[in-house]
Parts: structure tokens; sequence; C-alpha cells
């Protein structure tokens, strides 16, 4: 990599410490013991769960982010911590305020959730504590129940490994200003993997220290936290979340580790734990020892449902083992991906739902997807595949539903994909029943590389795999009434800072008509952006 990583993250925290500053907000006396001696908002700020009337507000106090004991070099005691949120981005008209607690056995995270806002509304927030202040951050509120907005702007993205690469798809995606970012897991890695060149010129991957800790996942998020580029995708809109894997153990399932481990239950709370602290969820997703709540549905207006899913907290072990397998526990009926609850709950969703788009957010390839030619079918185990009855119910619960338009959201794969949907994949000939949407890494894997568009081998034996590139980057969509056009966003280079973002491929599907179009192909010589628009986020440093 160019530039030490953490060198520029500190250099990064300095900055934004120097922009900080909001006079016309005051807080309330506190203890003159133990002031805050720097700038304690180096993790950003966040929204995320818009309703109608509000959304969630995020922010978590922390003076040295990698602090080894996860809890920021925070002193151990509680810090008030007041609010705002404005219909303006310099804060002229405040419409609500307050003040939350920061506590250390929470790490100093604030939720605060915000109600009675206009609906479809576009607002500005931020914090204060002890003197300093946040940045600004920008949400919105869902439209009124039983009206169609014109339009969505939805991002979503999946996958960012911090020793991998610059997260400069994040900034990329802020820049494009979306209204809401779906994020479908592997928001951190709980593990650090980095390459280096063994004697003898060889390439080794060299697998860190596991994160096992609350201390550790608490210290993991920080780090990734600390990341000035994701902290601009966060202060831009609100997210939904969801997590696969790697902010727990890689391919765990259930109460099920990877490889056998004493006290992975302990574990596992502690992952949950750090993830609720970390990020912007309502009280509703707050864990409860190796529980937490995370599926759950948010709708746009009638232009579209979020059903977002929880694919590792309630499903069977892998059958046979991970890795692409020929195995008959693939398709036993009573094996189950989301776990029964789940799947009675998206399906009731379905059969309820008056939107133009149901979206399932979800983090696994849900479309077959065989890596090999010819009679013997090889799947992953982890993905969809390996839960062949699971996909076959939910498929036709939205059929049998008469769902309008029903799209597949997915991340995990480090690739961008498209895909039709079938009720029967044996048969290429058979009808086309919804569409899947999958996003590249934000760095995961490293660079990767650009190929032509159809050249992906497995898209000769899948005839219903539509796209695949392995370029990094994050797919945007403009929902409407009339269609969703996805456009595969890519980055030339994420070893490389700032690198350039490009459209790479445009798919859309039309109203009533599932299936995808491919509208446009642009190879990266032709595409290749010179510059960025120094105003599309004028708004994230404006002060009064």
């Amino acid at each position: 990599m160019e530039t030490s990583r953490r060198s520029v993250l500190k250099a990064g925290l300095a900055s934004s410490a120097a922009v900080a500053g909001l006079a016309s907000l005051t807080t309330p006396t506190t203890a003159a013991a133990t002031p805050i001696p720097q700038d304690p908002f180096t993790l950003g700020v966040a929204s995320g769960d818009p309703w109608p009337d509000g959304f969630v507000l995020w922010t978590r106090l922390a003076i040295d982010p990698l602090a080894e004991n996860g809890l920021g070099g925070m002193p151990s005691r509680s810090y008030a911590v007041q609010w705002q949120v404005a219909g303006d981005a310099r804060f002229h008209h405040v419409v609500r305020s307050g003040v939350a607690v920061a506590r250390p056995e929470h790490a100093h995270s604030v939720h605060v959730t915000i109600e009675g806002l206009r609906p479809g509304r576009e607002y500005w927030y931020r914090f204060r504590v002890d003197g300093r202040a946040s940045r600004v951050g920008r949400a919105l509120t869902a439209p009124a129940r039983g009206t169609t907005p014109r339009e969505l702007a939805m991002s979503f993205v999946s996958c960012s490994q911090f020793e991998h690469g610059w997260f400069t798809a994040y900034r990329r995606l802020a820049e494009d200003r979306p209204d809401l970012v779906l994020h479908l897991g592997d928001y951190q890695y709980e593990y650090t993997k980095n390459t280096y060149v063994a004697p003898g010129g060889n390439v080794r991957d060299h697998d860190g220290p596991e994160t096992t800790t609350l201390a550790s996942y608490r210290q993991r998020h920080a780090q990734y936290k600390s990341d000035l580029d994701l902290q601009a995708a966060h202060a831009v809109a609100p997210w939904l979340v969801v997590w696969d894997d790697h902010e727990v153990d890689n391919n765990w399932a259930d109460e099920i580790p990877e490889k056998p481990e004493e006290g992975f239950l302990e574990r596992r709370a502690a992952a949950f734990q750090a993830y609720y602290e970390n990020m912007p969820l309502r009280a509703t997703s707050k864990p409860r020892g190796i529980d937490m709540q995370l599926y759950r549905r948010v709708k746009w207006g009638e232009l579209a449902t979020f059903h977002m899913l929880d694919t590792r907290q309630y499903r069977d072990d892998q059958g046979c083992g991970d890795g692409y397998k020929d195995c008959p526990a693939a398709v036993d009926p009573k094996r189950s991906i989301t776990g029964g609850r789940q799947e009675k709950w998206l399906i009731d969703g379905f059969r309820r739902s008056e939107a133009r788009w149901d979206v399932l957010g979800q983090q696994v390839f849900f479309a077959q997807r065989d890596n090999t030619e010819g009679p013997v079918k090889l799947t992953s185990m982890d993905a969809w595949d390996g839960y062949v009855a699971s996909r076959d119910r939910i498929t036709r619960g939205w059929v049998d539903a008469r769902v309008r338009n029903p799209v597949v959201l997915t991340g995990d794969v480090h690739a961008h994909w498209a895909s039709d949907l079938k009720l029967d994949y044996a048969d290429p000939a058979s009808r086309t029943v919804g569409s899947e949407l999958v996003c590249s890494s934000i760095s995961t894997g490293g660079n990767g590389s650009d190929s032509a568009s159809g050249s992906h081998p497995w898209l000769r034996w899948n005839p219903h795999l539509r796209f695949q590139n392995n370029l990094r980057g994050y797919v945007n969509t403009t929902i409407t009434r009339e269609s969703l056009v996805a456009d595969f966003r890519c980055v030339r280079a994420v070893q490389s800072k700032d690198a350039d973002v490009f459209t790479r491929a445009q798919f859309t599907i039309e109203d009533r008509n599932p299936g995808l179009h491919q509208t446009a192909d642009t190879p990266p010589a032709a595409a290749f952006r010179t510059a960025t628009a120094p105003d599309t986020i004028a708004w994230e440093t404006e002060r009064p």
C-alpha cells in the first residue's frame, strides 16, 4: 500500500478534530472532574432505521479508538451528550433537541430515537459534549404511509476489510448522495489478514489473532469506524444494517462456530453487544445475551418495503461442511437458513404487502450458482444453495402472494453479480419470478480485476446469471413507480488511495416484468472520472 494506513488514520482524526466547533450548542453542566482532554467524536456519527416520523441517531465517544481495552481511551464515567436535529444544514431551524447519557458499560455509545418529525423530509443532526462538537450528519424520514414518492435513491454495500485496501468506495458512495444505504454484512472482520512476500518471493497470507472478547470486538469496530471515508458514508444518509458472518466468526451458524471452540456462546454474546453499540439500531434490536432481534421491516411509503433478513442467527449448520459440494443435506426439506419463525414473518409480510417493490436485504447468494459444468451440481453450502427447500418456500411465498416486484439484494461474495430468479433452475426456459442484485466488496480481496461482460465461465452453465465483475465497489439504485435501475459502481483500485469510480454496468427491472434488462455496459477505459465535484457533500463541513 502506498501510505501507512495507520498514519493516515491518525492524521485524519487530528484534522476532523480541528473542524469541529459549534458555538451555538450548549452542554448541561457536568462534573468538573475528568474532562475530556481531546476530540471524543473520532468515530463519527450515524443515523438509521428511518420511519415516517423519525430515525435513530448514533455516536460513540472515543479519544483513542485503538485502545486495547476497547473503551476508546475514555475515562470510566458517564457523560451527558447533547443532540440537535434541524431542518437545515446550518441549524438555523432546530426542530428537536435533548440530552443522552454515554455510559462506560456501553462503551460510551449513544442511541437516540427521534420522533415527531415530518415524513419524507431531509434533516441534519449533530452532538456536543464537554464543549466539543461532532460533525454534522444528514438523515431522512420515510414517506408517510399511504403515499408513493416519485423516487428513492438507495445504495447497498457489504464486505470491508481494513487490511485489504482503502475504503474509497464509501467516500464515492457519499459523493453520490443516496437517500438510504443498506449494509448487508461483513461490516468488519473478526481477524486481520495481511499479505506479505515470503522468502523466495512467494506471496503468502498471514492471519492475525482473532477477535473473541468484548474488548477486542469493540476495538475492531472502532478501528473501522475511525476511517474517514466510512464516516462520510454514514453521515450522508440513514442506514439499514444487517450482519453476515464476520461480525462474529467466519461461517458461523446459530450456536455453531466454524471450528470447534470452547466458549463460543460467550463470544457470540460479546460480538452482538459490540455490534449494537456501534450501529444506528433501534432499542428493539438491543441484544439479550446470545439473542438479538435484527430482522425487521422498513417501509418507504407505498413505493418500497425493505424486508431486512438475518440468515446467520437461526440457520441450520452448513451441510457436509463448508465449501462447494454435491451434498444431500442441501435439499433436505427440514433445513432452513432463516429459521421457521423468520420464514413465517417474511411470507406473512409478502401477503400483506401493498408496496410497488418488495426488497429483501440479506447476506448470501440467493440464486442457484453451480460452479462446474456437467451433470454434477457443486454449489456453496454457506449460501441459499445449501438450503434449497428454504429458498423454494420463500420464492413460492412471494409468487403465491402475487408480490408485484420482488428483488433480492445480496453481499458476501466480493464481486458484482446480477441474476434472474427462478422456481426451477434446472429448466432455463422456466419463467423468471424475481431478480437478484449482488454488490461487490468495499475492499475485501484487494484490487480485484475487470473482465468483459459475460466472460465469466459460470454464466455459460448458469444462464439465469446475467452479469459478474470482480472489481470492488457498491450498487446504486433508483427506484420509481415504473422501474428499478441498478448502477454497478466500481473503483479502479483499493490499494491506491482516492481511486476514481465509474459505472461498469447498468440493469433495469421494469414494473410487473420480473427479470433483468441490461441498459449499459461500460469498460473502465471509457468511463473513469477525472474529478470529484467539490460541492457534492459541502454540507458536511458547513458550520454557523
